[in-house]
């Protein structure tokens, strides 16, 4: 099989649905190229790519000795530095191999604020983080992909893409403006081969480096037996992770540009008749 080189970004905020696409690119046979905002965590992550790896059965699958060498990490800590993510998708074209499949999965949350709480610099470092740092990327990935005629650029977003509730005027603005510039890079690029996917993740992923975090060990298992687990109330990362996978491998004459992804219990975001009181 030919091999490919997937380029992900991705934050600590983000790291459960990150991890759960490798193991499914490596059960397909890819090599993996990723990018890590926090420098530190990159050997780490590398080695727990490696150690769970599992078939298509679920099972944990032993690895050859040159899996090492087909996992590349990357650590950045200034990404928004002049040219850090340009120079870098340069160096991974030159020196492993073409990116056909980039997916986004940057996190643009800043915190649950009212207007007069937010400040100017948490407004711009959201738009910055969903919108910014994907218009990089696309600016000079996008040519080599047209070069090539084809290409996947898959877009995590949130519910805050489709709607603004109080609290979220950061986030909301961001992920707003992560849409659009979804819809216009597919506008511009699908009839020249690449598949721009926006992904609405409409819904709590059970993942314990982002809901785990934000509700604390104990509430988080609380849900997770309440709502999670056998109840399928929560997205699992690893179902994300089979969507994304679908979504690269899609025939062009059938690209999903925008889909949604929610637990079958959950009432959709425009369902929600009193979602602006409870933000």
């Amino acid at each position: 099989m030919k091999k490919t080189t997937i380029q992900k970004m991705y934050d600590n905020n983000t790291l459960s649905i990150g991890e759960l696409c490798d193991n499914k690119i490596y059960r397909k046979d890819k090599k993996l190229n990723f990018v890590e905002w926090d420098n530190d965590d990159v050997q780490s992550l590398v080695s727990e790519i490696i150690h769970t790896l599992q078939d298509d059965y679920g099972y944990l699958k032993p690895q050859p000795k040159s899996t090492a060498g087909n996992i590349q990490g990357n650590g950045i800590y200034n990404w928004e530095a002049h040219n850090v993510l340009e120079d870098l998708i340069v160096s991974i074209e030159q020196d492993i191999g073409p990116i056909e499949v980039l997916i986004y999965n940057l996190g643009a949350q800043t915190g649950m604020k009212l207007l007069d709480q937010t400040t100017h610099k948490e407004f711009e470092l959201g738009w910055r983080m969903a919108s910014f740092g994907l218009f990089r990327v696309a600016k000079v990935l996008c040519p080599l992909m047209v070069e090539r005629k084809k290409g996947n650029i898959i877009v995590t977003s949130a519910t805050a893409a489709m709607r603004g509730n109080k609290t979220q005027h950061s986030h909301s603005a961001a992920m707003g403006a992560r849409r659009m510039l979804c819809q216009s890079l597919n506008a511009e690029f699908a009839s020249q081969g690449i598949h721009v996917a926006h992904v609405v993740i409409d819904g709590a992923v059970d993942a314990p480096d982002t809901l785990g975090k934000l509700l604390g060990p104990e509430l988080y298992q609380k849900m997770r037996e309440v709502k999670g687990m056998e109840n399928d109330g929560l997205i699992l990362p690893e179902k994300i992770a089979d969507t994304y996978y679908h979504i690269a491998q899609q025939h062009r004459s059938t690209w999903t540009h925008e889909i949604d992804i929610r637990a079958f219990s959950d009432l959709a975001w425009w369902n929600h008749d009193t979602m602006l009181d409870k933000d």
